[in-house]
């Protein structure tokens, strides 16, 4: 075979593109998951997060990717409101940022006991973040803001991850969540309840956004 030749691969139907490979994000935004991390119910790190290739890094065995297919790399994405984002965690491999809209403040620190540096970042700036280093964020700037993330592919479930502060750890404890060695969420008992709280909460920061949401839940009051 000619050493110039490309690799073949299989054929890929128009029907399996569109089924497999194309995200429309009126579908994607109804697929978000309120409370994907045990610091999601903590007040200042509340968000919407999805997953749109892989886990991305999920402890809550809820989350669906939008694109099943395999890839060597995973997406996400997620919006929160002024004052909220991530907690201070690390991974065992690379994740980057790009800012879709808002005012984002990241800080980092070589370990979960000091802060060492920050930046502020705006509609369209990246970072990208080490294995190791601990890190943070959240909307800095007076509205809701969104990100776009983009990690290493990791396993799922087979170890801890991410790998929280233990301050972090110890308030996600009071409101009944943690994490098992594997890394998957142990709800608490009134999680459903929460759950739906939290849906509720967070959909209403973008009303024009969830607009058809809400208008159903008010049918049901």
């Amino acid at each position: 075979m000619d050493e110039t030749s490309p690799t073949t691969h299989p054929a890929i139907s128009t029907e399996q593109m569109q089924r497999d490979y194309v995200v429309r994000f009126d579908e994607l935004k109804e697929r978000g998951i309120p409370l994907m991390f045990i610091d999601s119910i903590l007040p200042g790190h509340q968000r919407m997060n999805y997953a749109v290739i892989g886990d991305t890094a999920s402890e809550n065995p809820e989350f669906a990717p939008a694109i099943t297919v395999p890839h060597k790399f995973q997406l996400g994405m997620g919006f929160a409101a002024p004052g909220n984002g991530p907690a201070l965690h690390t991974h065992d491999y690379v994740e980057m940022f790009l800012i879709l809209k808002g005012k984002w403040r990241f800080y980092w620190g070589n370990s979960p006991d000091q802060i060492e540096g920050e930046a502020i970042l705006r509609k369209w700036d990246m970072i990208t973040l080490p294995p190791g280093l601990y890190r943070g964020f959240e909307v800095a700037g007076k509205k809701v803001g969104w990100f776009f993330a983009v990690l290493d592919p990791h396993p799922v479930f087979l170890n801890k991850d991410p790998y929280w502060a233990p301050q972090v750890e110890r308030r996600a404890a009071e409101y009944g969540f943690r994490s098992d060695e594997n890394g998957k969420m142990v709800k608490p008992d009134n999680y459903a309840e929460l759950r739906e709280q939290m849906l509720t909460q967070l959909t209403q920061l973008q009303p024009k956004l969830f607009k058809a949401k809400q208008a159903k839940e008010a049918q049901k009051v």
